[in-house]
């Protein structure tokens, strides 16, 4: 196997040994990554291996407006309802008058890509269910499509469900106002693709608006289905829902702080797949995961202002959100919520009981809080559309019992690929804490045994920035 061209065989082995004893971040002089001395900003602080915001993310980050991103809610609301099964063709009341604003205020917004952004509806009839789909229903999903520079076929998806619901989930006629479940993550959606019309990314970023998540998941599944349907190179997708409020239900406030859900086990898991995870330790080294812990990476800093906070589950308990219909394609997803839900403020009717005001009013959002989520949405997509993709068919060679572990994967297109990265941790550690440089390889030989630590690789290119982690599997 191919030795790392910076740094010899015998003294890798000592950097390893000594790395593990100290418990520290060792970096072998990887620029543009945060150390184990990195200032802790808040919260937890920067995960062990955070890349710094460049000065163009920065510029990006300061374009968003939280006037803009109140002015969407307040625009979403005054439709009254936005449930699924409301009227799609009032001017004025219901979800196809919110349908019809979206796309003209897309269409609007992509005049600044000179062609680049393409805005549509994606629309299809969803048949009864038995349960929330009661008649033949048109679901539609508005989409506005950045094509890519350099990598075009690799897409990032990030939305938000711009229907709405009441206590009743069949209740079409009363009002829905819908202001943090979910105005907040459309107009979060909408404020990004505005910024970022302007922008050439090397990847395809995909801002979608997506209907029938109230009555099933189905604009989502419709949507994950065609990309999988036309093998689509789908490598993340976020949902914001319910993003709007920092206020907890007992008016606690937590105004720094996002969480971020990220599954375990894969949806998708075939039997197979199933039996080799069991058999290496694979549970908390899913896609999603190492989403999560890129976002992590790039998001949680000073830039944003916020702590990203990863939950290791799909969704809420036995509860979901649009990530899911992605999942289920095997496409790496999570979902984006605020901290602490308020239940009086969501699928309720709109009403006051004992001098308490129940509904998804938008009086109860936080717009400053909705910036800040912006931010963290912005500094993961604009960090995952600008670097390499995700390694692939990264693989961990079997066929010999040894103590080195002995590492291969195919070699990205992209153009301004510079090498890559191996990462490690302990099994109990949460984050990715060390990385050793390889260089511009397919192949390595690490002189530490898988059988205590969880190896991962990434690709890096010329500018420094960094995908995220692939991780192994076994290959005899």
């Amino acid at each position: 196997m191919a030795q790392n061209p910076e740094q010899p065989r015998s003294s890798r082995r000592t950097f390893l040994a000594a790395s593990a004893a100290a418990g520290g971040v060792s970096l072998v002089g990887v620029p543009g990554v945060a150390g184990a001395d990195a200032e802790r900003e808040h919260g937890d602080g920067p995960p062990p291996l955070a890349q710094k915001p460049s000065k163009e993310l920065q510029g990006i980050l300061r374009e968003l407006d939280q006037r803009r991103i109140e002015r969407y809610v307040r625009k979403l609301v005054s439709f009254g309802t936005r449930h699924t099964l409301s009227s799609q063709d009032d001017p004025v009341r219901g979800i196809g008058a919110a349908r019809d604003w979206i796309l003209a205020e897309m269409t609007k917004n992509a005049e600044a890509s000179d062609g680049r952004m393409t805005v549509e509806l994606q629309s299809y009839i969803q048949e009864p269910d038995g349960d929330r789909i009661p008649v033949p229903t048109r679901i539609t999903n508005v989409m506005a499509t950045l094509r890519g520079s350099n990598s075009p076929e690799r897409l990032y998806v990030v939305s938000g469900h711009y229907d709405s619901r009441v206590t009743d989930p069949n209740n079409f006629a009363a009002d829905a106002p819908g202001a943090d479940d979910d105005a907040s993550g459309v107009a979060i959606v909408m404020e990004m693709a505005r910024v970022f019309a302007k922008r050439r990314p090397e990847a395809t970023m995909v801002f979608t608006a997506v209907a029938g998540e109230e009555q099933g998941l189905y604009g989502a599944r419709h949507m994950a289905r065609l990309y999988k349907e036309a093998g689509t190179d789908v490598q993340g997708m976020f949902t914001n829902d319910i993003v709007g409020s920092s206020t907890a239900d007992d008016g606690t406030r937590d105004p720094r702080t996002v969480r971020l859900f990220a599954e375990g086990v894969p949806t998708a898991e075939t039997p197979e797949e199933g039996n080799v995870r069991r058999a290496v330790g694979g549970e908390n080294d899913s896609p999603a995961r190492q989403l999560a812990r890129f976002v992590r990476e790039v998001a949680d800093n000073d830039a944003t202002g916020m702590n990203v906070r990863v939950i290791y589950r799909r969704d809420r308990y036995l509860r979901g959100g649009d990530h899911i219909g992605f999942l289920e394609q095997a496409y790496p997803a999570a979902r984006f919520t605020e901290p602490n839900e308020d239940y009086a403020h969501q699928h309720q009717d709109v009403r006051v009981e004992d001098g308490k005001q129940f509904g998804d009013l938008i009086e109860f959002c936080d717009f400053a809080y909705m910036l800040r989520v912006a931010k963290v949405n912005t500094a993961a997509l604009w960090s995952l559309a600008t670097a390499p993709g995700t390694p692939k068919n990264v693989r961990v060679l079997t066929s010999a019992l040894t103590n080195n572990t002995d590492l291969v994967w195919d070699r990205g297109t992209e153009p301004d690929l510079a090498g890559y990265e191996v990462v490690w941790r302990e099994t109990t550690a949460p984050e990715w804490t060390d990385v050793i440089r390889v260089g511009d390889v397919t192949s390595t030989s690490i002189d530490m045994s898988k059988d205590n630590v969880f190896f991962g690789v990434r690709a890096v290119d010329r500018a420094g920035r960094r995908s995220p982690v692939a991780f192994p599997r076994p290959q005899s």
